[in-house]
């Protein structure tokens, strides 16, 4: 495979830069993502959600927020793409430099701040693709919201990209967004899932098709929020949950300069708490409640651990950047096995 060579030019740019130019290139060249990078794509097909997935291994949101390169994505072999997070409005995110790669310990540290082109840019680039398998978009709230109005961008980006998505993810669990995780919280994510629910039924009502809805939480929730997450998204009708967004905490950095960044953590650093959260959910939310494992997976072993701590489904980021297309075939065979 030529991907390490590949790598290794693009480690010797700055990590965002590099992150830029591979979205430029895969969405004015997506065949880039053919041969000899991609391979043979696994097929092993897998009905949830009233949903056909292509294979269990999906792209994670944050990857690509703007929606701008899903035929790439299509092309190396994952079973699913999620695009996002968007927002109602475009914003440019926090200040830079705010994403720093650890490779020693196969991370990365960001704090990009939901940067993207606004809701309605995303959709445009959704009509202009031909991919017809399973797409989630990511939902979060413009940083200029205050927390006690979150509830409206979210409301505005389920109504914006309902029609056009398999299934809609709220993000409520970024740390890179001020206050945002305090969504997570028993109140207001009563509340928040009340109006998201309420909604999504008019929606459905409308358009004579009802999305499914997930919810995407933290790794550092305690183990009394998730036992009320996990009631909640009963209670409310929500139809799966991911498990997890990035870390504020620093497991395994211990002696690393860039430990002190502030920002979510990343890649296998994050896999054991990642894996104890979706294990928690799982026996929280009983078997019959779609999860999906995101959070260190950089092997198809790590793949085969969140579907023992109780994943349905599996998504990569992180470690896509580490390993390339390789990871998505190893992750797929070790499931459909």
């Amino acid at each position: 495979m030529l991907y390490p060579l590949a790598r290794n030019a693009l480690f010797c740019l700055d990590a965002e830069h590099a992150h830029e130019l591979t979205i430029a290139s895969f969405r004015h060249f997506p065949k880039l993502a053919t041969a000899p990078f991609a391979g043979t794509a696994v097929r092993a097909p897998v009905q949830l959600l009233g949903l056909s997935f292509a294979n269990r291994v999906g792209l994670a949101a944050g990857l690509d927020k703007n929606g701008e390169c899903i035929e790439a994505w299509s092309r190396l072999g994952f079973g699913f793409i999620e695009v996002g997070t968007v927002t109602p409005r475009p914003q440019p995110g926090n200040a830079k430099p705010r994403m720093f790669r650890l490779p020693a310990q196969q991370a990365v540290i960001n704090r990009l701040g939901f940067n993207n082109k606004g809701v309605d840019y995303l959709l445009a680039r959704v009509r202009d693709s031909d991919y017809r398998g399973v797409l989630g978009i990511n939902i979060g709230k413009n940083a200029d919201t205050p927390i006690e109005r979150a509830a409206e961008d979210y409301l505005i980006g389920l109504r914006k990209v309902h029609a056009a998505a398999s299934y809609i993810t709220v993000n409520i669990s970024s740390p890179n967004t001020k206050n945002l995780r305090d969504l997570q919280d028993e109140e207001r994510l009563n509340d928040l899932l009340r109006q998201l629910r309420d909604e999504r039924e008019k929606l459905a009502q409308a358009q004579g098709r009802r999305k499914p809805l997930l919810v995407k939480i933290a790794p550092d929730v305690t183990p009394a929020q998730i036992a009320h997450i996990a009631q909640a998204a009963r209670e409310f009708g929500i139809d799966g949950l991911i498990a997890t967004n990035t870390t504020v905490t620093r497991p395994g950095l211990d002696g690393e300069p860039l430990a002190k960044e502030q920002g979510g953590l990343s890649g296998a650093p994050l896999r054991a708490l990642a894996d104890q959260t979706l294990q928690r959910l799982r026996a929280a939310v009983g078997g019959d409640f779609l999860l999906v494992g995101a959070g260190g997976i950089l092997c198809g072993d790590d793949a085969l651990g969140k579907r023992a701590a109780g994943a349905d489904l599996v998504q990569v980021y992180t470690g896509f950047i580490y390993r390339g297309p390789d990871l998505i075939r190893e992750c797929a065979r070790a499931l459909s096995a």
